[in-house]
């Protein structure tokens, strides 16, 4: 195929397109499994194939993709048609920042593919995790496998060819009972990177048979436990509740669509403004924040993004102040104009579609804090005098433009003069982002970092459901409301 594609792009050119990529997925498969207490809730395979078609005319965007490999000329022609369309309408002629045109591969680490698993092996781990958290206190019992298995080639006309095999899977078990003030709480668990696989090897039934008991445990532990304390605290923020803070309150208001305005109708925006950059002191020095797309094994991790550029790994936050965004080649080049200065030299590597009938926008990859000197979990309650230590994301309330936040927790205990106290339920906390993490006063060390996975961030209109990872340290913030 790549040969019509090449034929296709060159077509559009001597027709006066101005730039034109295609993304082809000669498959892409996905598969749900749901079971919940014993039975099986509800099970979804699918595959689909097509390709999708960008052409830049006379300053603007024009978009179609199709599953029908007969009218591939049709498609191309929609696309440019469109674009000339859009373009009496534009108030601004989009450029693209210049790149590095690339040729090359990306096959993420997999042994076993999921997709690949026979369903009734897939049904009966489902089954055996159920068995061990049907126990007391437990009144709703869920265990999920999520899978995807995609192809895609990528062919541009600067030159670029690119090919793209990636296989990601998102299991995860959950328990819910009824607490003694007659409230719902719940435990979870979704494991983070284990070793270097995105395949079915990590349904290690050993592993997983201890993480159903510990959930278990610790809901019985909260089903009894007095209620959290309203009061200010210093909060430690376990890898499983930091990898949330960070998606919501770091990584999309860095993204840089956001930053101008392109999704107030939908997601969002940003309290970030471009004169921030270089300037805005967003957290303590001890906060180090990259977009990280070089992780072998995260689903945020892919080797190339759908404008052709090669994945990074780069600084958005360090020590404190704001040098970075997450970026694709049309923003960059907007947001230089606008502020009539060079704030980003090129593009980050991060736009991404989430199937060939959507366009590429800015995407979140691993956005990660670094380890930081602060030592163990332990260390940090050492040196603690009044605390409260925060697992697993039960609800939250976003600004619509990132500057405050509330999130309550599953699993939640106390902490006094250095010592574990009581376990405690209906935990929560807000801020204000700013305020928050520039009260950053411990960030654990290696042994505590750990790639935690999303599997269903959206954005964009029509949506767009993507995955991607985040690495995160246990994290210290002094000063916090505490409460339901």
């Amino acid at each position: 195929m790549a040969h019509t594609w090449k034929e296709q792009l060159d077509r559009l050119m001597k027709q006066g397109a101005a730039y034109a990529d295609v993304r082809y997925y000669p498959r892409e498969d996905s598969l749900s499994m749901v079971m919940l207490n014993g039975n099986m809730r509800s099970f979804d395979k699918q595959r689909e194939s097509g390709f999708g078609v960008r052409v830049l005319a006379d300053g603007a965007w024009g978009f179609a993709a199709s599953s029908n490999l007969a009218d591939i000329t049709g498609t191309f022609d929609k696309a440019l048609s469109n674009a000339r369309a859009a373009a009496g309408r534009m108030t601004r002629p989009i450029r693209l920042a210049d790149k590095e045109v690339l040729s090359g591969r990306f096959i993420s680490p997999c042994e076993e593919d999921t997709l690949l698993v026979p369903l009734d092996e897939q049904a009966a781990f489902l089954r055996k995790m159920d068995e061990a958290m049907n126990k007391p206190g437990v009144t709703q019992r869920v265990a999920y496998i999520m899978a995807l298995s995609r192809q895609v080639e990528y062919y541009d006309t600067e030159g670029a060819e690119i090919y793209k095999e990636t296989r990601e899977l998102f299991p995860s078990i959950f328990v819910k009972g009824r607490d003694v003030g007659g409230e719902t709480q719940g435990r979870s668990y979704s494991p983070p990177r284990m070793g270097n696989t995105r395949g079915w090897e990590i349904m290690q039934e050993a592993h997983w048979l201890g993480e159903a008991e510990r959930i278990v445990r610790e809901l019985n532990e909260t089903l009894v436990a007095p209620k959290c304390p309203h009061d200010v605290r210093s909060v430690i923020l376990m890898p499983d509740q930091m990898f949330l803070q960070v998606h919501e309150t770091i990584g999309h208001p860095l993204e840089l669509d956001r930053i101008l305005g392109y999704e107030l109708s939908y997601a969002g925006g940003s309290f970030v403004r471009l004169e921030d950059f270089g300037r805005l002191q967003y957290g303590t020095k001890k906060l180090n924040v990259r977009a990280d797309a070089l992780l072998p094994n995260s689903p945020g991790s892919f080797g190339y993004d759908d404008d052709g550029v090669a994945a990074q790994n780069y600084m958005l936050i360090k020590e404190g102040v704001l040098v970075g965004a997450i970026t694709s080649r049309q923003m960059v080049t907007e947001a230089n104009e606008r502020a009539g200065r060079e704030i980003f030299g090129s593009s980050g590597g991060t736009a991404r579609a989430t199937s060939f009938y959507r366009t590429p926008l800015e995407r979140m990859t691993n956005i990660s804090v670094d380890p930081g000197q602060d030592g163990s979990l332990r260390d940090i309650i050492a040196s603690t005098e009044k605390g409260i230590v925060l697992s697993g994301d039960k609800s939250w309330s976003i600004g619509s433009n990132r500057e405050q936040f509330h999130f309550a927790n599953d699993y939640a205990y106390l902490v006094e003069d250095g010592q574990v106290k009581e376990v405690v339920r209906s935990a929560a906390y807000k801020g204000d982002t700013l305020p928050f993490y520039n009260s950053l006063s411990a960030v654990g060390d290696r042994s505590t970092w750990e790639v935690q996975y999303v599997p269903n961030c959206g954005k964009g209109m029509p949506s767009q459901v993507m995955q991607l990872g985040h690495g995160v340290p246990v994290c210290r913030f002094d000063h916090v409301k505490v409460g339901e």
